[in-house]
């Protein structure tokens, strides 16, 4: 399986972008899509995720409000549309694919399958 993520680049404050990450080939029976930050210096860490099949929908408090986690099923992708982006938001954003239970889905040992990374820059 492949996870390809897409739709990082440079944004002033307050404004907004979308994230894509889409899943390919085969081998892959993951039922929740997440998305992960690192910032530079930082630890990764979780942002929000999806479940595939309820759509159920999990959030930082940090992103909360702003960031909306989506998923199109039939395009086998799942979207971070962020607003409201802060210079705190700066980060290599990936999206990762797994089977984790409740008390793991907001951690990276839930997921087994990784995109490459997709940059997000908000200049203040």
């Amino acid at each position: 399986v492949q996870l390809q993520a897409s739709g990082g680049g440079l944004v002033q404050a307050g404004g907004s972008l979308r994230l894509s990450c889409t899943a390919s080939g085969s081998g892959f029976s993951g039922n929740v899509m997440g998305w992960f930050r690192q910032a530079p210096g930082k630890e990764r860490e979780f942002v929000s995720a999806i479940r595939w099949s309820q759509g159920t929908t999990y959030y930082a408090d940090s992103v909360k409000g702003r960031f909306t986690i989506s998923r199109d099923n039939a395009k086998n992708t799942v979207y971070l549309q962020m607003n409201s982006l802060k210079p705190e938001d700066t980060a290599v954003y990936y999206c990762a694919g797994g089977r984790p239970i409740l008390s793991t889905i907001r951690t990276e040992g839930g997921y087994y399958a990784w995109g490459q990374g997709t940059q997000l820059t908000v200049s203040s």
